[in-house]
């Protein structure tokens, strides 16, 4: 193999996996700088936003539930029903092309900063890792030694615990599915009130536990389909990690004692800082890769690196591909353009459709099968079933009208009162003069009334003889 196929030989192949299949663990060590410090907000911010949201209500509900099972959902207070199903799929196309454009313009950010599989491995797990078996070199040794009872007692101790987290966080992903008091209920009452589900967590934690335990980076690099997209939406605008090959190239050890530009250096010095802490196992100055989630600590360890050698920050820094090559800034390209114009037709339409969601859902049909009816030797009349889905927090009394001057409505039963989050049905007659009966289908507009407000405005047809067609 010559050089150039030998320098490239790492696109041939995941960094995590050997040549012969077997896995290569990956011991990262333990990042620190500016830019970790930022993650470590940004990410203990999320977790405690994650880990506070079941417990907080509105209106005696839930701020956010997805309760697939029942069909019910709520969404910062507001309540969806199926009906409303329509709005969450424009909702995830239009996160979907965020996200696009996200990664067109910043590449993979959003897994380095805000991907959950980041924040608990990195910022829980990994912490705990650190806490019992020490730093990288210190877990590399510990795996690699012979069982004894100081590699025991650690192993032990650490899985009991990560097995621990991922059942506390199962159940807190439970509590977005049927509700915190639910979940409360159901830890109440013990395995042997609910065995089936109570299995049915133990197995879910444990497949959280294996991802965090045993999977890691490969969730990242293999399983996500978005790091398997990126590669397509990245371009030479993208601004990624990267490493400045330009001012870093060629490298070479450090020797104080000598003049780097004069012996044709570049700035890196070959420690291996940046490839140490990468928690995907690659080597960043081979440019950019599948692996690299842009969790930016090969950019710190580098800085420090740089600190102490007295030679400029950023060899290792946010960029795109042309700024490191032409030196340019990030150009406003079309394909920038076009997901930001479809983004924004997405937002004002979802915009649009909210502002039009009413908080009764009604729809009117004629019974089945049925045809017009001589009500009297005046009257034609029409059944009618209506059916309402109340989207609010209280119950709410329904009233139908229409013109006079069409007909009048005569209600089967009881008035109509649609229970809170909850559907009513009702039947109904409309009764029209003959005389007003010019054809076979007439236009009528129902109006749905609660409150002495219009909730909803329906169109149906009235039924009339057939040869009122033919008389006309």
């Amino acid at each position: 193999m010559d050089e150039p196929e030998e320098n490239n030989s790492f696109r041939d192949r995941v960094s995590t996996i050997a040549e012969d299949g077997k896995r290569l663990w990956v011991y990262p060590k333990r990042p620190k700088g500016r830019l970790f410090n930022y993650r470590v907000l940004v990410s203990y911010a999320l977790l405690l936003i994650f880990f506070t949201l079941p417990f907080i209500k509105v209106n005696g509900e839930p701020l956010l539930l997805f309760n697939f099972l029942e069909r019910k959902f709520i969404v910062f207070g507001v309540m969806f029903f199926p009906q409303d199903f329509y709005l969450f799929v424009l909702s995830m196309i239009a996160f979907i092309v965020f996200v696009v454009l996200f990664t067109v313009i910043f590449g993979r950010i959003f897994c380095g900063w805000i991907c959950p599989q980041t924040i608990f491995m990195e910022f829980v797990f990994r912490q705990i890792e650190y806490l019992i078996e020490g730093n990288n070199s210190m877990q590399r040794k510990l795996d690699e030694r012979a069982m004894d009872f100081d590699k025991f007692w650690r192993k032990s101790l650490k899985h009991l615990i990560f097995y621990l987290i991922s059942l506390v966080t199962v159940y807190f992903f439970l509590a977005y599915v049927i509700g915190m008091d639910r979940v409360k209920e159901l830890i109440a009452a013990g395995p042997a009130g609910n065995i089936a589900g109570f299995i049915g967590m133990l197995i879910f934690a444990a497949a959280h536990y294996l991802v965090f335990a045993k999977l890691r980076e490969q969730v990242c690099v293999i399983i996500c389909p978005y790091g398997r997209l990126q590669g397509v939406l990245l371009d030479r605008n993208s601004i990624i990690v990267s490493y400045d090959y330009k001012r870093g190239e060629p490298r070479g050890k450090y020797n104080p004692l000598e003049d780097r530009e004069k012996v044709g250096k570049g700035d890196c010095i070959e420690c291996n800082s940046c490839v140490l802490v990468c928690p995907t196992g690659i080597d960043i100055r081979n440019g950019t890769q599948l692996e690299c989630i842009n969790c930016t600590a090969c950019i710190d360890a580098c800085n420090q690196v740089m600190d102490r050698v007295h030679k400029p920050r950023g060899l290792i820094r946010y960029a795109s591909e042309r700024t490191i090559a032409e030196g340019t800034k990030l150009s406003f390209n079309v394909r920038i353009l076009f997901y930001s114009v479809v983004l924004s037709a997405l937002l004002i339409l979802i915009g649009y459709l909210f502002s039009i969601r009413t908080d009764i859902e009604s729809t009117i049909l004629r019974l089945p099968g049925s045809m017009y009816q001589e009500y009297d030797s005046l009257h034609y009349s029409n059944i009618y079933t209506i059916q309402l889905i109340n989207k609010t927090r209280k119950d709410l009394p329904v009233d139908l009208t229409i013109d006079e001057a069409v007909g009048s409505i005569k209600m089967m039963g009881d008035p109509l009162v649609v229970k809170k989050e909850d559907v009513g049905k009702a039947t109904f007659l409309l009764v029209m003069e003959k005389a007003k009966v010019k054809t076979s289908l007439t236009e009528i507009e129902f109006k749905v009334m609660s409150e002495g407000r219009v909730m909803d405005e329906i169109e149906a047809t009235f039924v009339g003889p057939n040869e009122l067609d033919t008389k006309k």
